[in-house]
């Protein structure tokens, strides 16, 4: 799910929500959750803006 999520947000190519992840995967919004609480951990996903994340640039 965690690469799910960070190709759907590469592909957006602007800050996303969690909701809006959701949405463009069709996925259940808690796997969702469940995601980026661990890309947020890894530090593979940053916040530029308030609730919205992108990829982080490595």
């Amino acid at each position: 799910m965690k690469e799910q999520v960070l190709k759907a947000m590469a592909e957006a190519a602007r800050p996303v929500s969690a909701g809006e992840v959701a949405t463009l995967l069709g996925a259940d919004r808690k796997l969702v959750d469940k995601a980026f609480a661990e890309l947020k951990k890894e530090g593979a996903i940053v916040s530029p803006v308030r609730c919205k994340w992108e990829p982080a640039k490595r």
